[in-house]
């Protein structure tokens, strides 16, 4: 079986290496970017079977990473998980949602490492 590919955009190097760190067990060939400009090159390039983006980063933020993406013809369909600290309940954040449909919004502060792990094998219909 192919390993799936994942790639993590965040600009917090330790969230990127715990995120690896649990995915790798998982058997996944994983990327990481730590900026929005970067994930979506990498993206556009590598065409991943998933993407966890953040949301707050520099020079491209995930929301605009995520709006340029969706332009793309491959970019449409790629399931996109968000695993942020932003607060879901901010019109931004919301109107970005519905236009760019990503698969689940995810707070950091509420999601535990094997949650993540679950939602991810869950999008890339994965059983253990």
């Amino acid at each position: 079986m192919d390993k799936k590919k994942i790639l993590i955009v965040d600009d917090e190097e330790a969230v990127r290496k715990v995120i690896a760190e649990a995915l790798g067990n998982q058997e996944f060939t994983l990327l990481t970017a730590n900026n929005g400009e970067e994930g979506l090159s990498l993206s556009l390039k590598e065409h991943p079977d998933l993407i966890l983006l953040d949301i707050l980063m520099p020079k491209v933020d995930g929301m605009i990473m995520l709006q340029k993406l969706r332009k793309d013809e491959w970019g449409k369909k790629v399931p996109v998980i968000i695993l942020t600290n932003v607060n879901p309940n901010s019109s931004y954040v919301i109107n970005s949602v519905l236009q760019n449909e990503p698969a689940y919004y995810l707070v950091k502060a509420d999601v535990k490492l094997e949650g993540i792990v679950d939602k991810v094998k869950e999008v890339l219909k994965i059983s253990d």
